[in-house]
C-alpha cells in the first residue's frame, strides 16, 4: 500500500505542531513538514520523531509544489506576523501572495485535499467599519481564492488562543504581587469571547478532517468545500477569571485596556467584543463531534493548560 501523505506547514508553530502531535498518535498518516531552515533544532526534533523535513518558502511557489509533491493531504497556514510579511509590508501583503502560491502549488501537483488555516474578513463582516485588522483579511482573501480554485479543500477557523494567557501576556501577575490580573483591550465584563485551545483541540479537528474527507460519514458532513470554526469554549473574561482564580486559590481579575496602541490589534477585539468571538455556530461545532472530536472543558483546560504556567 502507497503512503498516505500528509504535509504541514507551520509546523513548529502552535497550529502545526498540534497536528503533528495528534497525526503522529494516530498513524494513518506518513507525516512531513515544510520548513525554510531544514537544519535548525526545531526541524531536527521532527526528523527524530519520524517526520520527513522538506525546504520550501511560501514566495517561491516552485519550491513549494517539490515540497508538496506526492502529498495526499496539506495543512496550510501563514504566519501575518513573520517579519519577511509584516511590517516588510504595512498591511501583509504577502500573506496573500503566499497563500495564493500554495494553492496553486497544490492545484498543479494534483493534491487531494488542501485544508487552509484561516480567519474572518473582518473588513467585509463590518462593512468597512474596522478594515485594519490585516492578519484576518488577508487569510480569508486566501480563503477565497481556495475556494474558486477547483481544489478539493475545507477552511480551518480558530477563535483566540487559549494559550494566549502564558505565551502573549494575556495574563500577568498583579501589580500587588498578590495573584493575577486578565488585562484585554477593547472588553467589557458582559463581553463575549470564545477561545479554541490549540494545543488540545486542533489537532484532532484537522485529523478528522484529513480522515474522511473522502468517506461517506464526510460527505453526510459536508467535509470538502465546509468552513469548520475550531472552538472549544465561550465565555466572560470575569468568568474565566474567576475560574481560574478558584483553581488557583489566588486572586485572578479581569479589566480592560482602553487601547494596544495598534490599530490592528484594537479593531480585531472590538469585532471580537461585538460578535461574541467572531462565529455564530454552536459550541462544540456539531459536524466536528459528528466526526468524533471530543473538545476539552473548561476545566481541564486549567488543568493542564493554566495550572501548567501560573503558580
Amino acid at each position: 500500500m502507497s503512503k498516505r501523505i500528509f504535509t504541514v506547514f507551520g509546523a513548529t508553530g502552535k497550529q502545526g505542531a498540534a497536528i503533528i502531535e495528534s497525526a503522529l498518535a494516530d498513524g494513518t498518516f506518513t507525516l512531513r513538514a515544510v520548513s525554510r531552515k531544514v537544519d535548525s533544532d526545531a526541524s531536527k526534533a521532527l526528523i527524530a520523531r519520524g517526520v520527513e523535513v522538506v525546504s520550501g518558502d511560501l514566495f517561491d511557489k516552485e519550491s513549494l509544489k517539490k515540497a508538496i509533491r506526492g502529498s495526499e493531504v496539506v495543512f496550510g497556514i501563514t504566519n501575518f506576523w513573520d517579519p519577511s510579511v509584516f511590517p516588510a509590508d504595512p498591511k501583509g501583503a504577502g500573506e496573500i501572495t503566499q497563500g495564493k502560491n500554495l494553492v496553486d502549488a497544490a492545484k498543479e501537483e494534483g493534491v487531494k485535499y488542501l485544508l487552509w488555516s484561516s480567519l474572518p474578513n473582518i473588513s467585509e463582516a463590518s462593512k468597512g467599519e474596522w478594515k485594519h485588522v490585516y492578519h484576518c483579511d488577508n487569510k480569508a482573501i486566501v480563503g477565497d481564492y481556495l475556494a474558486a480554485s477547483g481544489v478539493p479543500h475545507s477552511i480551518v477557523y480558530t477563535a483566540w488562543f487559549g494559550e494566549n494567557l502564558w505565551a502573549f501576556g494575556s495574563m500577568v501577575p498583579a501589580e500587588s504581587g498578590n495573584g493575577y490580573t486578565i488585562p484585554i483591550p477593547k472588553y467589557s465584563a458582559t463581553d463575549k469571547q470564545q477561545a479554541t485551545w490549540v494545543k488540545n483541540d486542533l489537532g484532532p479537528a484537522v485529523l478528522a478532517l484529513a480522515k474522511n474527507y473522502n468517506t461517506d460519514k464526510g460527505k453526510e458532513v459536508g467535509i470538502l468545500g465546509g468552513s469548520f470554526p475550531v472552538v472549544t469554549l465561550k465565555f466572560t473574561y470575569p468568568e474565566l477569571a474567576a475560574a481560574i482564580s478558584k483553581a488557583l486559590g489566588k486572586p485572578v481579575n479581569f479589566f480592560s485596556v482602553e487601547t494596544t496602541g495598534m490599530a490592528e490589534l484594537d479593531e480585531m477585539f472590538l469585532f471580537q467584543a461585538k460578535t461574541e468571538g467572531m462565529y455564530p455556530d454552536a459550541i462544540p461545532n456539531p459536524k466536528l463531534a459528528a466526526l468524533g472530536v471530543k473538545f476539552g472543558t473548561l476545566d481541564q483546560f486549567i488543568k493542564e493548560g493554566v495550572l501548567k504556567h501560573f503558580s
